[in-house]
């Protein structure tokens, strides 16, 4: 009987939703969440290791955010800030900009998601130096808008029967610390990674008509990769040499999940613009870009904004979001328990062959799931079976990239939480390494 509702959930949703705007995974049908437990429609709990794709890093559900949200409710759901002013929107950005690294002054825009925060940045930075084109990595993910899909390269699905995309976009390899370039399967140098930029510079791309570089400083659904050290460094001068703003995809990183409040904070760069998005309102649909005052101050209205924008409900979602990540110390935490998690998760790479690599800061972590791990070869099969493992023992992880399990619980998550679920997820390897997860059937599932 049970079965039968989540079956009829599921296909009443086939009937309705665009297959465009999911990737499966599992039968996995919610009614509740509250911190970092999951409640389906049958009333079985889950550890949630994946935080609604990282949107949920004060938990789902805490008690700060729920009375913010029902107070501003009340008083007002909306009036468009394209117009007129709203004091949340107000007390928001300078927080933000207080928030975000960087020794220069800062404004703020607001927007719906990142993807149109991502959009926006490649404007300003266009508007700001008067130059045509943005260059991106390899296996990067953006978001879904046009801008934001042209200068991502995760996956053919996002290109095919939409094009032409945007013009004046170009790619660069990812410094991936673990794998190589053009299948390598061992890192290259800082050197050897900057070479086909360079070359790009010398060849085709004049750097002088360069606007950005976009970065995620940490690559997200890329398979949460950490950039070989010293790179990102050497790309920021050479940015500066050349007069191109550096921008940063924080989306998925920033708002505590790397141990920082920025990921930014990892390099000893500065970033001309960061994006914000996920988990910046604790789940409330809002994005956010901070750039140099300079820079934002090169685009005039209405050229990045949005009705629903900076919706007042969403802003107070954002403040008290800040108000936990500071009164909780939360950020410290996140540090405390990822270097926890990382101890014992390295441990397996000793102890078991599928497990390739263990990468990340915070709690935003990779476990790369490989055949043999002097050619690091991935297997997707096999990280897939470990995520429906889980799942049927009710843990919520994902796989990304083809073989990289996606452990990215809510920031407050606790260490028990966390026992539990590396317990479960230890079985589940031990299973494949055993064959004693070969009844699980994959195909279809994942990126």
């Amino acid at each position: 009987m049970q079965e039968d509702k989540v079956q009829k959930v599921i296909e009443h949703d086939k009937k309705y939703f665009a297959k465009a705007g999911r990737i499966p995974y599992y039968p996995l049908v919610i009614e509740s969440a509250h911190g970092a437990t999951l409640t389906d429609v049958n009333g079985k709990s889950y550890i949630d290791l994946l935080s609604s794709a990282s949107s949920q890093n004060v938990g789902h559900t805490p008690k700060k955010i729920v009375e913010a949200i029902k107070k501003q409710a009340e008083k007002m759901v909306h009036y468009t800030p394209a117009y007129m002013h709203h004091e949340p929107l107000s007390k928001l950005a300078e927080r933000l900009c207080q928030l975000s690294p960087g020794s220069f002054e800062k404004q703020v825009l607001f927007g719906l998601t990142g993807s149109d925060a991502v959009d926006g940045m490649i404007k300003f930075a266009r508007g700001f130096t008067g130059r045509p084109y943005v260059i991106s990595f390899t296996n990067a993910y953006h978001g879904s808008t046009y801008g934001s899909i042209t200068a991502s390269t995760i996956s053919l699905n996002m290109r095919r029967k939409i094009g032409p995309l945007l013009p004046g976009f170009f790619h660069i390899p990812y410094p991936d610390a673990y794998r190589g370039m053009y299948g390598a399967s061992n890192a290259n140098t800082v050197d050897e990674y900057l070479a086909p930029l360079k070359e790009m510079f010398e060849t085709y791309v004049p750097a002088e008509e360069v606007a950005c570089i976009l970065i995620e400083t940490f690559q997200g659904d890329g398979g949460l990769l950490e950039p070989v050290k010293g790179y990102f460094e050497a790309l920021s001068e050479l940015c500066k040499e050349h007069g191109i703003l550096l921008a940063v995809d924080d989306i998925q990183q920033g708002f505590g999940r790397t141990g920082k409040f920025s990921s930014v904070e990892h390099f000893d760069i500065e970033a001309d613009l960061i994006a914000y998005g996920k988990s910046i309102a604790g789940g409330m649909p809002m994005s956010a870009i901070v750039g140099r005052k300079e820079v934002m101050d090169a685009l005039d209205a209405p050229a990045h904004l949005f009705t629903t924008g900076a919706n007042p409900v969403c802003c107070e979602a954002a403040l008290a979001t800040i108000d936990i990540l500071e009164e909780d110390n939360l950020i410290a935490e996140t540090a405390r328990k990822g270097q926890r998690v990382k101890e014992q998760l390295q441990q397996w790479q000793t102890k078991y062959d599928c497990v390739g690599d263990v990468r990340g800061e915070g709690l935003s972590i990779g476990i790369d799931i490989v055949t043999d791990k002097r050619n690091k070869t991935k297997d997707a099969e096999a990280a897939l079976k470990i995520c429906n493992y889980c799942f049927d023992h009710g843990v919520v992880i994902i796989a990304i990239a083809g073989s990289v399990l996606r452990f990215q619980p809510p920031l407050v998550i606790t260490d028990d939480e966390l026992d539990q679920a590396l317990t479960i997820l230890e079985s589940a390897i031990q299973g494949v390494e055993n064959g004693e997860l070969d009844t699980y059937q994959v195909e279809g599932q994942g990126w």
